[in-house]
């Protein structure tokens, strides 16, 4: 089970990526939030898989976040949400507002995601409300843009060789640090840096 690769990025597309790991291209199924992250091309790129093995193809699909991952893989778990289903609904929506209409109930939203109509809407309420209650998508509340930026910033570390612990700790000591709510990610990654090497 490939679950993820650190390679560069060779070609990339709003539904898909060729990472060159060791002189092997893998091609991979994003979502238009994990394009939206990508770098530049030929630069070097850390990104989440989830292999899909059908009778006739296996399939891998990248994920800028653990958390997207995570994500994905509720959602194929939902009756009816195949693999690009779930990379379409990762398109149209980000995690937060995802996780609030599940809890909210809000069907009229998810309705608005591709490929989702009332029925499945309600299904992927049903099936997912109590899911989210034991699985945590970290840094993911009601607060959109900020959390975006914490998990942002959190990425940013790991990607360059820290544990996610590490990584969250630094993240939250620069966010105490900083005096005013209109931070920027790059500001918070500089001022993290300095605290993993505390």
């Amino acid at each position: 089970m490939i679950t993820c690769l650190k390679g560069k990025l060779i070609q990339k597309t709003p539904t898909s990526i060729i990472v060159d790991v060791g002189g092997i291209g893998y091609l991979l199924n994003i979502s238009m939030n994990t394009f939206e992250n990508l770098p530049n091309l030929d630069s070097d790129l850390f990104i989440y898989t989830e292999m899909i093995v059908r009778e006739d193809s296996i399939t891998l699909y990248g994920f800028y976040s653990e958390n997207e991952r995570q994500l994905f893989k509720l959602l194929i778990s939902v009756s009816g949400i195949g693999p690009k289903s779930g990379i379409g609904i990762l398109s149209g929506i980000s995690l937060t507002e995802f996780k609030s209409a599940i809890l909210s109930a809000n069907t009229t939203l998810l309705q608005k995601l591709p490929g989702v109509g009332k029925k499945t809407a309600e299904r992927l309420v049903v099936e997912l409300k109590d899911k989210f209650s034991h699985i945590s998508l970290q840094g993911v509340d009601n607060k959109t843009e900020s959390n975006d930026i914490l998990e942002d910033a959190t990425l940013a570390l790991v990607s360059l060789g820290y544990n996610n612990s590490i990584a969250m700790k630094a993240v939250k000591s620069a966010l105490n640090q900083i005096n005013t709510e209109n931070y920027t990610s790059e500001q918070l990654i500089k001022l993290a840096l300095k605290f993993t090497l505390k």
